[in-house]
């Protein structure tokens, strides 16, 4: 039997992605070929932020087979530490966790994050990404070929890689935590394909500088044991903060912008519509089949196969038979996210520090919980008038008035310190002189005072000419309610 051939992709971040001719690497091309992993060109990385960045159309398909190529290089640093220091290199772990990097994202789907979030309001278990890749892995074609291939029970040992929350040693570590093969390849993919010119990283540096090393699992060394876990050397200390910073400015700056973020409300809009003609026998009002791809999802939403059905060509393909629906809302939607026409943001948060302004001596994070009070009190006024004409219309489940506030929020930690994340496996450590290796936190007092992220935010119709008055005035009525002055 010939020997299988090399592979190679050309890829904008790391070049020249290399597949061997060796048995496991041509394992992983196969893999790479399979029904369930080229699905994944068609579901974008950044979901709608091309409404913002017209750059941003790479797929979840070029970041798996980077966050491949990015475990490898980790995979090597911790072999080559292994053999100068005398450690002892677990190679029977290492084709467990590459082929875990390469499938971690298989289950995502359509426009993955926003439609994960519906999956949550209307508990579909097969929106939940990590819960449908390891369905896939554990039952697909990719299945088969792990096990045909490498050894029986392999997808199952690939498949509790992912479900793990948080590491359980060194070479898990590799597949999640806050310096993993994930974020090494995202943020360079997601920063480069945006054209956003902050955020940048030192790869090659933070590769350069990493060591690994044995310390305590617990708060203190009397607590509990030890285990090995990658370790930054001296020399990477402002590399290391620039990582976590710019990690956390991609948030404000690309994930979480005002119009990408409107976009993706507006697709959770339409699809809530969708579910209420389909539990209202409304099917035929929305312009579909109704053994449309969407609408067997809603029908099944425990079953695997209508879950990895759709993927944003899906939805994108159904728009001309969504604009011809004879419901007013689902018009309404479709015409506004075809023609890039967002609802308004009204930014909750940003005018209620203004209405709030810090009173002298009041401690920063006194006045941050202020803030967030307000922010949420508001949010859930403004989610219950919305939840109140619902109900008005209880009887008329086809009514054709959209939601008048569409509700935003979201809070963002820059970095995990040992008390959040409750395992060194999962933080940034690092090593100076020959102390033990310290969080990086106690280092970077930027990082050590980073604040959170905290989004709130509505956005409003256009044609709702008095809807920003209303925000205004349930906010207004918010401050005083909760005894923190006058707008």
């Amino acid at each position: 039997m010939p020997k299988p051939k090399p592979q190679r992709i050309r890829d904008p971040i790391h070049n020249l992605i290399e597949f061997g001719s060796g048995h496991f690497e041509n394992t992983i091309w196969q893999v790479i070929q399979t029904p369930p992993f080229q699905r994944l060109r068609r579901i974008k990385q950044l979901g709608f932020s091309e409404f913002v960045f017209p750059g941003a159309t790479h797929t979840r398909f070029a970041h798996s087979i980077g966050v491949f190529h990015a475990a490898r290089q980790l995979v090597e640093v911790i072999e080559r530490y292994a053999g100068s220091h005398q450690q002892q290199f677990k190679e029977l772990r290492v084709p467990h966790v590459l082929a875990a990097a390469l499938l971690h994202d298989v289950g995502h789907g359509m426009f993955s994050h926003a439609f994960e979030a519906l999956g949550k309001e209307f508990k579909w278990p097969m929106a939940r990404h990590e819960e449908v890749s390891q369905k896939i892995i554990r039952d697909s074609e990719i299945s088969r070929v792990l096990d045909r291939e490498l050894s029986k029970g392999f997808s199952e040992n690939v498949a509790d890689l992912i479900a793990q929350d948080t590491p359980s040693d060194l070479y898990g570590s590799i597949v999640s935590s806050q310096f993993d093969a994930d974020r090494l390849d995202y943020m360079q993919r997601d920063r480069l394909m945006t054209g956003v010119q902050s955020s940048g990283v030192d790869p090659t540096w933070l590769l350069a500088n990493l060591e690994v090393a044995e310390v305590p699992t617990g708060v203190d060394e009397a607590s509990a044991g030890v285990v090995e876990t990658l370790v930054l050397g001296p020399k990477a200390i402002q590399t290391a903060e620039s990582y976590v910073l710019a990690l956390f400015h991609l948030y404000p700056n690309v994930y979480l912008h005002k119009a990408t973020r409107g976009a993706e409300m507006l697709f959770q809009a339409l699809m809530r519509r969708l579910v209420r003609l389909h539990a209202a026998n409304g099917i035929s009002r929305s312009g579909l089949p109704d053994r449309h791809p969407i609408f067997r999802f809603f029908e099944e939403p425990t079953n695997l196969s209508r879950a990895v059905a759709l993927d944003d060509t899906v939805f994108w393909g159904a728009m001309p038979m969504l604009s011809e629906a004879d419901d007013d809302e689902v018009r309404r939607l479709v015409s506004a996210l075809r023609e890039r026409r967002l609802a308004r943001c009204v930014d909750l948060r940003v005018r209620v520090e203004a209405s709030l302004p810090q009173a002298n001596g009041e401690k920063r994070e006194q006045w941050r919980a202020r803030v967030k009070l307000v922010c949420d009190e508001t949010a859930k006024e403004l989610k219950n008038i919305d939840a109140a004409r619902l109900r008005d219309k209880k009887e008329e489940a086809c009514d054709d008035k959209p939601a008048r506030f569409l509700v935003d929020q979201y809070a963002r930690n820059p970095y995990k310190r040992f008390q959040d994340s409750k395992t060194p496996l999962n933080q940034i450590l690092i090593r100076v002189g020959d102390s033990p290796p310290r969080d990086m936190g106690e280092f970077s007092p930027i990082i050590a005072h980073a604040e959170p992220f905290d989004l709130c935010r509505a956005y409003v119709f256009r044609d709702d000419t008095d809807a920003e008055s209303v925000i205004e005035n349930v906010m207004r009525t918010k401050i005083q309610e909760t005894g923190h002055g006058h707008a």
